[in-house]
């Protein structure tokens, strides 16, 4: 029984996405990619030097092109603060007196309970504070 060579290819691409699957190791999804592209040569007539020069540079460009993109997602530097680090660093307004025990603020449109990260420090109303930490439910300002 003589099987194709693209047929072969697709093998590889399939024997290269079981270790994809149990390791979860995105290059060898990479090269599975690389096969079916070397599958396409080799469906297309190309002879078998084409059929892996068409492995190897898929297999290569997807793995320096993709692989540091994905590093970069994984690593999580999207560089958008979310939830309470968004307000850390945002300036507030003092509604109400505001010391070490406590007080009010506006922060982001809302009302805030606050305090001050100098115990010693007091704010009244009108000053603009900058938030530097968010305790709990109280933002903690300076």
């Amino acid at each position: 029984m003589d099987i194709d060579a693209w047929v072969w290819w697709l093998i590889g691409a399939v024997g290269l996405g079981i270790p994809l699957v149990l390791t979860a190791m995105p290059e060898f999804g990479m090269f599975a990619v690389g096969a079916v592209a070397a599958s396409a040569v080799a469906a297309l007539g190309g002879g078998i030097v084409a059929q892996v020069l068409v492995f190897v540079l898929v297999s290569v460009g997807l793995v320096a092109v993709v692989r540091p993109i994905a590093a970069r997602h994984r690593a999580g530097q999207t560089g958008h603060a979310s939830g309470i680090d968004a307000l850390k660093g945002r300036q507030a307004t003092v509604l109400e007196r505001v010391d070490g025990s406590g007080g009010r603020i506006k922060l982001a449109g809302e009302v805030w309970s606050a305090r001050s990260l100098d115990e010693s420090q007091v704010y009244e109303p009108g000053a603009q504070v900058d938030v530097v930490d968010i305790d709990g439910a109280t933002a903690v300002i300076m």
